[in-house]
This record gives C-alpha cells, sequence and structure tokens, in this order.
C-alpha cells in the first residue's frame, strides 16, 4: 500500500507520568541520601483514538437526545413492550420472529427501570403511564445503536483502510437517519447490528494480532455471533459468512510449512471451539434463561404439548395437580391432538348426529358426531374400557393400560363408544367417517375396538401415562388411525373440526397422535354419579416435570413451524423496494399537531451507498480480467486487501439481504437496515481503492477529494432536513412537511390547520 494519511497517528494523546525530578541529578542525590535504589521510575502510557473518542460521543448524542420523546408508544413498542410486560410478570409466551435474547435485552432495560409490566399496550400513540420507565426501556437499544458507529470505525481500520477512511464510514453511519430512528425506541434491530458488527470487528481482530490476546478475539467473536443469532434468526445469515471466512483462513493455515501438525491442529480445533461449539452452547444457554424466567402459565399455554402446560406454575399444572400418572380400566380422560394445527383442541362428541345427506348428496351413518373441540369441555371427557368386562370404574388395585391393549372408548355424556366404518368422512372423503355407535338396526354392527400404540414408548409393555405418553388409537376391524383432519365442518358440525379413521397414516404423524390431558380414576358405575363425577376435580398427587432439552426442542420447533396469518400492512414493502428506498414507515404522528417520526433514511447516503455497490462489482470484475489477461494492476496485497474487504462489506450486504426474497413474512424497511450497514460500509473501501491504486495522477485524486467533500455536505445536509421527522420535534407545519416529501412514494401525513 502507498502513504495514507493517518489521522488517528496524527490526532493521537499520549500521556506520560514520568517522575522528571528522579532523573535530575538532585533526585539522584536525594534518593541516594535517602538509600534509595537507582531502579527506573515507572511509566504509564495511555494512547486514546480521539477521533475514536469523537465519533462515539457524537453517536451517543444523536441517539440519547430527548429519547424520552415520545412519552407514547411507537410502531413496533405496542408488540415488543406486550412481551417485556409478560418478561416482568413471568409469563410464558411464544415469538416466532426469533430467539429470546433480544426481548431479554428489552426486559433488562424495564428492570433496571422498576417497571412492574402494568401498561395496556393496545394501540400505537397511547400515552406510557407514570410507572413505565421510558427513558430505561428506550437506552438499551440507543446505547447499542450509537456503538455501532465506533464498531463500524473500527471494521474498517482492521480490514487495512485508512483512518481518514474509517472515519468517513463512522460518519456515514453517524448522520443514518434511519439507523437513529431505529435506535431510538423500544425495537431490536440496533443490537442485531451492534452484535453482528462486534462479531466482525472480533474475527477481523483475531486475524490480524498474534499472541494469547487474539485468542480472546476470537472468543469474543463467537459470543457475539451467538447474541446476534440470540436477537433475530437473521443473525445467523452473517455467522454463516464468518464461518466462510475462518474456514479460507484455516485452509491457508493448514498450507503453511512452517507450522507444525500439532499446532495446526490446535489452531483448527480452537477455531471450531469458538465459532461453532461456543454459539451452539451460548444459544442453549439463552433459551435456558428464557424459560427459567417464564416459569408461570402464560397467554401462548395452549400452542404447547400437555406436558409443556403442566410444567408451568398455574394453567393446566393446577388443572392436572394430583392426576394419576398411569391410564387404568375405568380411567375418565380428555385426550388433545398431539398435532395443534390448526389450533389446539380435545377429542369430543356431543348430542348431534351427522346429516342424513351431506350438501354433495353423499350419505352419512346418521351416528352421532365426534369432532375435535378447541375449548375445554363436559362434553371432552371419555372412559377407558375393558372390552372384556362391563365396569366403568377403576378396580383395586387398578388395572393399568399398556402398549398393544385392546380398549373401548366410551363418551362420557353420552355413552356412545367411540366407532369407525367404511363409511367416507363428512369433510374428508377418502377417509373413514368416526362417530359415537347408535344401533338403528339397519346391518351397521358397531366397530368400537381401539388398538392402544404408545408411539414414544421406552419398552413394548409401556404403561400408557398421562400427558406424557404419545398415542395412536389404531381401528382393530380396519386398521385406521384416529386422525385430526385440519378441516371445519359445515353449521350443522357447528363449526367443529373433523376427526377421520385413516387408513394411509404412517410413520410419525402429530395429526395421527393423542395424549391424556386431564384424567381421573373414574368410581362410579351409575350414568348420573358419573356425570357428577366428571365435573368435580381430579386427585392423586403426581409431578410431570419435562427436561430442559425436552421443552427447549419443543418451544424451538413450535417457534420454526407455527405460521401467523400472512397480513397485508399498510407500511409493508418488498425487498425490491428498499434499495432505493421507495417507501417509509410513520412510527408516530401526534393525535393535535403536525410532530410526526418517521422510518426514513439518509436518501443521499442511500444513493451513494448503491453507487458504491456497483463501483466495487464494476471494480472487482474488471481486476479479475486484467488479472486474467497477466496484466497486474494492483499489488497482489492490495488486490487481496480489496477483495477481503468487499468478501466482509458485500457479503454482509448479500446475507442480510438476498433471504427476504425467500420469506413469506410481512416485511418492512427496517429488516434492510443490517444491510444497509454493511453496504454503507462498503463506499469507503471503493472510495479508497480508487484514491489509492485507479487514479495515477495528482489532479484526479484532488478531483475525487472535491467532490467526497461536497458529498459529504450533502450527507449532513440531508441528516439535517429529515431530522425533524426523525427526532419527532421540532415541529413542522403543513408546508414544510409537504416538502419533505421527495418521493410520491413516501406518506408524509399533513394535518391542515
Amino acid at each position: 500500500m502507498s502513504q495514507r494519511f493517518n489521522v488517528s497517528q496524527s490526532m493521537s494523546l499520549t500521556i506520560s507520568y514520568v517522575t522528571q525530578m528522579l532523573q535530575t541529578s538532585l533526585g539522584r542525590r536525594e534518593r541516594a541520601m535517602r538509600g534509595c535504589s537507582s531502579a527506573p521510575p515507572a511509566v504509564v502510557a495511555v494512547e486514546v483514538d480521539l477521533v475514536l473518542v469523537l465519533v462515539t460521543v457524537l453517536a451517543l448524542l444523536t441517539r440519547l437526545w430527548g429519547i424520552q420523546f415520545p412519552k407514547a408508544v411507537v410502531f413496533d413498542e405496542l408488540y415488543y413492550g406486550q412481551f417485556v410486560s409478560l418478561y416482568v410478570k413471568r409469563l410464558f409466551f411464544i415469538d416466532d420472529s426469533g430467539p429470546p435474547l433480544g426481548h431479554m435485552v428489552l426486559a433488562l432495560g424495564a428492570y433496571l427501570g422498576g417497571f412492574d409490566g402494568n401498561f395496556v399496550w393496545n394501540r400505537i400513540g397511547a400515552e406510557y403511564s407514570s410507572n413505565v420507565p421510558v427513558f430505561s426501556l428506550r437506552a438499551i437499544p440507543a446505547l447499542a445503536g450509537a456503538f455501532c458507529v465506533p464498531l463500524g470505525y473500527q471494521v474498517m481500520v482492521e480490514l487495512g483502510c485508512s483512518h481518514l477512511t474509517a472515519l468517513g464510514a463512522a460518519l456515514l453511519l453517524l448522520l443514518e437517519n434511519a439507523l437513529i430512528t431505529q435506535s431510538r425506541f423500544m425495537l431490536l434491530e440496533s443490537s442485531l447490528i451492534f452484535f453482528l458488527l462486534l462479531a466482525v470487528v472480533s474475527y477481523l481482530r483475531f486475524r490480524n494480532n498474534s499472541g494469547v490476546s487474539c485468542w480472546g478475539w476470537l472468543v469474543l467473536s463467537g459470543v457475539s455471533c451467538a447474541c446476534a443469532v440470540g436477537v433475530k434468526y437473521m443473525g445467523l445469515f452473517t455467522h454463516l459468512l464468518l464461518l466462510s471466512l475462518a474456514a479460507v483462513h484455516t485452509w491457508r493455515l493448514i498450507g503453511d510449512r512452517t507450522l507444525g501438525n500439532m499446532t495446526v491442529a490446535v489452531q483448527v480445533f480452537a477455531r471450531c471451539l469458538a465459532l461453532v461449539v461456543l454459539p451452539v452452547l451460548l444459544y442453549l444457554a439463552f433459551f435456558f434463561i428464557h424459560l427459567n424466567l417464564l416459569y408461570r402459565s402464560g397467554p401462548h399455554d395452549q400452542m404447547m404439548s400437555s406436558a409443556f402446560q403442566a410444567s408451568l406454575e398455574g394453567g393446566l399444572s393446577r388443572i392436572t395437580q394430583g392426576q394419576p400418572l398411569e391410564v387404568a380400566y375405568g380411567s375418565q380422560v380428555t385426550l388433545r391432538s398431539v398435532s395443534s394445527q390448526p389450533v389446539p383442541c380435545w377429542l369430543h362428541s356431543h348430542k348431534a348426529n351427522y346429516p342424513i345427506r351431506y350438501e354433495n348428496g353423499r350419505g352419512s351413518s346418521h351416528q352421532q358426531q365426534v369432532t375435535c373441540y378447541p375449548f375445554k369441555d363436559v362434553n371432552n371427557w371419555w372412559i377407558v374400557k375393558d372390552p372384556g368386562r362391563q365396569d366403568l370404574a377403576v378396580s383395586s388395585p387398578p388395572r393399568t393400560v399398556k402398549h398393544g391393549d385392546i380398549v373401548q372408548l366410551l363418551h362420557g355424556m353420552t355413552s356412545r363408544f367411540l366407532n369407525t366404518h367404511d363409511v367416507a368422512a363428512p369433510m374428508s372423503p377418502h377417509s373413514q367417517e368416526v362417530s359415537g355407535y347408535i344401533d338403528f338396526n339397519v346391518s351397521m354392527p358397531a366397530q368400537n375396538l381401539w388398538k392402544v400404540d404408545i408411539v414414544n414408548r421406552e419398552s413394548d409393555r409401556a404403561v400408557w401415562k398421562t400427558i406424557v405418553s404419545e398415542v395412536r388409537l389404531v381401528h382393530v376391524n380396519t386398521s385406521a388411525v384416529l386422525k385430526l383432519s385440519g378441516q371445519s365442518l359445515p353449521e350443522w358440525g357447528f363449526r367443529q373440526l373433523e376427526v377421520v379413521g385413516d387408513k394411509l397414516s404412517k410413520g410419525y404423524q402429530p395429526s395421527g397422535l393423542w395424549n391424556v390431558e386431564e384424567h381421573r380414576y373414574g368410581r362410579s358405575q351409575e350414568q348420573k354419579e358419573r356425570e357428577l363425577e366428571l365435573h368435580s376435580p381430579t386427585h392423586i398427587d403426581v409431578s410431570h416435570n419435562l427436561t430442559f432439552m425436552a421443552k427447549f426442542l419443543e418451544l424451538q420447533l413450535k417457534m420454526l413451524t407455527m405460521r401467523n396469518e400472512e397480513t397485508e400492512h399498510k407500511y409493508s414493502s418488498s425487498p425490491l423496494e428498499w434499495v432505493t428506498m421507495d417507501t417509509n414507515i410513520v412510527y408516530w404522528i401526534h393525535p393535535s399537531s403536525n410532530a410526526q417520526i418517521h422510518l426514513i433514511g439518509n436518501a443521499v447516503t442511500w444513493t451513494l451507498s448503491n453507487l458504491g455497490l456497483v463501483l466495487f462489482a464494476v471494480l472487482f470484475v474488471w481486476h479479475l480480467l486484467r488479472h486474467q489477461r497477466r496484466s497486474l494492476d494492483v499489488s497482489k496485497d492490495a488486490w487481496r486487501q480489496f477483495a477481503e474487504a468487499g468478501a466482509v462489506c458485500g457479503g454482509g450486504w448479500l446475507v442480510n439481504y438476498l433471504p427476504f426474497f425467500m420469506m413469506e413474512k410481512t416485511l418492512f424497511l427496517y429488516h434492510y437496515l443490517p444491510a444497509l450497514t454493511f453496504k454503507i460500509l462498503l463506499l469507503p473501501v471503493v472510495l479508497e481503492h480508487l484514491h489509492t491504486h485507479i487514479l495515477r495522477s495528482p489532479s484526479q485524486r484532488r478531483v475525487l477529494e472535491g467532490t467526497v467533500l461536497a458529498a459529504l455536505a450533502a450527507v449532513y445536509l440531508c441528516y439535517r432536513a429529515l431530522s425533524p421527522v426523525t427526532y419527532g420535534q421540532p415541529e413542522l407545519n403543513s408546508t414544510q412537511l409537504a416538502s419533505l416529501r421527495w418521493r410520491e412514494s413516501w406518506d408524509i401525513l399533513l394535518r391542515r390547520h
């Protein structure tokens, strides 16, 4: 590399505490008179990068200034605030948007501020009550956003750029309005970007240094990768990018013949440990803390299995406390579908029959309906009966039901046996109808024997257990499996879910599995007494504790597979609109004035970063072609630095942008901010490469320098112009607001007085 102006080195302050008097002859004589030794004085030297300090202070000011304004719910604070309240109250919830670390970070702010969780998060713009610590809730995201600026500076330095180039990158991040807006509220993107940049800086520090201390940077990189993934799943793609870079560097290390085999093995093992094993362990630790914090029954219990629910304090655990563990002949049970799709529901019957003919003309058995009902109800109770006996009460001692046993299931309130036969189901004609058998004397004999198949059994004679056992009920006569089809019945079936006998069911299908949720030992033979018994509480203490790994796997699977209804939002957008910022988001608007906050980026920065991306692609392809023609325009070291900077910054943009094209979810402009950050960092890399290696004459370089200064001035002016809708103050009049509508597609709200 040619010489570069080093701002940091020229402005660094070296503070040396040296006792000058001890170096004088008088000092030496005095020490001799006192009998002191002639040991050299202690020297403490501290190097302070004033540029880095300056951009950090400015970043803190731009992110923290007026952070308590407005004292009202701003956009997705409505969403995350609900989870913060649940954390404070220790109530279990599920959020499919990402792992729990981001929510826990926000909850930490609530805890530090003394928030009691009592606030109704019901609408954007709702005024915060006096018990809500607004500053504390917003401070951690703001600090994370502020520290992204010095981290961007450090990324440039570690990539081999000059400190002047790093300063330019820091200024672009500092004055980016969208990053400022997103950092100032109780949102997650600033924390995600912080951990992504910290992971990159730490890995580059490790790569660029040697000695024992460098391993600390490698560990910090692994920790940061885990935290990024722990905030949002999107962090995984940057983690994979770093793993790819580490793999390339490790491959070069393996080819270094100056290193011994043991040294290479240790180096490879350490990288795997820090960048793969450690992040996995930390990811598990986040869920461990999450599940230990949320130990009480909450609003999303029913989405989880009965065993999971029973492990929570209150809720189902209060209902199931005292239940018998082992199912016996005579047991009164409710059977819950393991699938929980489309909603959690229980095997159900009621005093209503299938219609003689359906709307399409097909006939039915006209027997009693059997459905899956998504609410707890007395008609969900069934009695497990021994086909060889008439007893409907549990004997003493109880005769337990085991894997492979044949049972009958008698509906508790109507005394109809669970039955299936060769009659097409109402909504799924390829499957068999399931009914409560009624003898109409029409040559349709009862077929009500079911084989108990315990799928998660530990042995072939395992006992059917409450909550724990996942059971497949196989019809003896037809080999059909009792299954939830997921179809809703028409009005005649009260819109409840269809249950069928499926002959084609093979392998592990949750829709064909059931578990006993509520359970009591029946004591009554008479119907009237039995009905009273079905309404009474359960008894006999039994604990149903799940291991952490069982709870983690269930929760993680549920988070990855649950699908919220895709809704069209007024401010949703497509990834193609993000690159040119064809969209914006109104985060907050004052109820009686024109004061408002928008997610709008610095238009100059977005345009320049797009130009930088195009220039990088052109230069990269040009260098490849020239290299192929054996025309070496730049040194090998300069080419390697340019390519690596492109891999980090350009690759960071790609991995944080392209995945959104494959996502079937409602997307917003803020999803682009991590990719934008990396794209902004790519621009100074390209400019330095042009200045140092492409432009040969001093006049060309001066033109570029003047252009850069003019561009930075334009960035600042754009930041100032958009500041009123970035910070929400000062309030602008309608004419001033209208002048900020630089694109027709931007939604700037005007209130005419």
